[in-house]
């Protein structure tokens, strides 16, 4: 790598320090357009590293990246869209990645509809960020336990009891990084887009705060009814405008 390259990335990495913990490397913005409906709207693109078997010098990052397999592991990354740093109002999503949801557009969830639906209340409120946490597959149990769980799913366990018998909790997410992404670009308090109480309880706890929870509920079909049902009745979830008739057995 030449000298003009290395300054080029260098410029661009910022390394955060984390006391008592590993050090996380935070990469952007880079211009991401993105085609919302009818409207093609761009945002800032950031991803992520644990630093925790890499080194913090930027320029030995560099040097080491080849030789990290990063694709056969996951990073997270972050869409920022508008003066997210200074708004007065900046609406934020802690989304959960999910292959079958967000790429298959499978209905058993509804994480497809929360993903597009997030961005666009994004981009209407005027400022914001999407977090898109890549180690959060199936509640933090990982792609291929997360197809052990639907087929026990398919033999009609819930949501929470296939996680249990597979040995797992119901929710085994941590949102550490996150915020602590969250906290380098912005310190104003934030509105939240979620359904979930834990997020809320999660950033106050690491000092962020949050001026108000958005609930998001929409696509609710047959294929889904038992699990938001889950989602309310174990998981806590706030049942917000959800329509009670796709909550009921």
């Amino acid at each position: 790598m030449n000298k003009n390259i290395q300054k080029i990335l260098k410029d661009k990495i910022e390394v955060l320090q984390q006391e008592g913990g590993h050090d996380i490397a935070l990469a952007g913005p880079v211009q991401l357009p993105v085609r919302l409906g009818e409207q093609e709207i761009t945002f800032q693109w950031y991803t992520w590293l644990s630093l925790k078997d890499l080194p913090s010098d930027k320029e030995e990052l560099l040097k080491a990246l080849p030789e990290a397999d990063l694709a056969f592991s996951q990073q997270s990354s972050v869409l920022v869209y508008g003066d997210f740093s200074s708004a007065d109002d900046a609406m934020i999503r802690f989304h959960s990645i999910c292959h079958t949801g967000d790429i298959f557009g499978s209905m058993r969830c509804d994480c497809g509809y929360q993903l597009r639906k997030s961005m666009n209340m994004i981009v209407e409120n005027g400022s914001g960020a999407l977090f898109y946490l890549a180690d959060h597959e199936g509640r933090g149990i990982g792609l291929f336990s997360k197809s052990l769980a639907y087929i026990l799913q398919e033999e009609g366990l819930d949501t929470v009891e296939a996680n249990e018998q597979l040995g797992f909790e119901d929710d085994q997410r941590s949102y550490n990084e996150a915020i602590r992404i969250l906290q380098a670009f912005r310190k104003k308090p934030v509105s939240l887009i979620t359904n979930n109480p834990k997020k809320v309880h999660s950033l106050n706890e690491a000092g962020m705060s949050v001026h108000r929870s958005v609930p998001l509920w929409g696509d609710f079909s047959e294929h889904n009814r038992k699990y938001l049902q889950t989602k309310v009745e174990k998981s806590g979830h706030m049942q917000g405008t959800a329509p009670k008739p796709a909550l009921q057995r």
